[in-house]
């Protein structure tokens, strides 16, 4: 079994929930089980990761992996929201997962707002994570395409393309299918007649 995982997706696609759902099931197992999340990530309660369906687990919260050890006896490390992480704590996660035979889960997303692949999101892949992508539905009105993209939008619903990309929380964030991005981001409509 690969011992460096990402699991990846758009903003609610239950990333969260299945990170705790797998705590809760390697727990159950007597495997000994670590779970952190960057300390920026203040959408739930001090310590817990909380998912949007209500599912909560305590988290140890860290502003970087650098100097983080797992106890001697652990066997899978999880890691929330590991986007806000950087590039570096990706390398020490990977010493972790091969220097002491951890198995390291990671969830978060791949790409910003304005489609630029987030530097640890990077980082995992260039050092061989299984990737495993976990879907969910466009939020467009009536549209059934898989997301793939997040549109930021401001306090007047207007479309954000410019500024840090670390925004924490979901309330002006909404997950898009790449056609639905491209038409309300780029502007890019489709001809009624052809379709293209």
């Amino acid at each position: 079994m690969a011992n460096l995982h990402f699991h990846y997706g758009t903003m609610s696609a239950s990333k969260s929930a299945a990170l705790i759902i797998n705590a809760y099931n390697f727990k159950k197992n007597g495997v000994c089980t670590e779970i952190i999340k960057p300390k920026i990530d203040t959408r739930s309660e001090p310590g817990k990761i909380t998912s949007r369906i209500g599912l909560q687990m305590p988290a140890l919260e860290l502003y970087d992996i650098e100097k983080y050890e797992p106890m001697d006896r652990t066997k899978v490390l999880l890691v929330d929201e590991i986007q806000f992480f950087k590039a570096s704590d990706i390398d020490k996660l990977v010493r972790i997962a091969d220097d002491k035979n951890v198995i390291v889960m990671c969830y978060g997303l791949m790409v910003d707002s304005n489609e630029k692949i987030f530097p640890a999101s990077c980082r995992l892949i260039e050092v061989g994570a299984k990737l495993h992508r976990l879907e969910s539905n466009c939020q467009i009105s009536g549209c059934t395409r898989l997301a793939t993209h997040h549109l930021r939008f401001d306090g007047q619903g207007n479309i954000i393309k410019n500024g840090d990309q670390i925004s924490v929380g979901d309330t002006n964030f909404k997950s898009v299918c790449r056609q639905h991005y491209n038409q309300l981001y780029h502007g890019l409509c489709k001809d009624k007649e052809t379709g293209r």
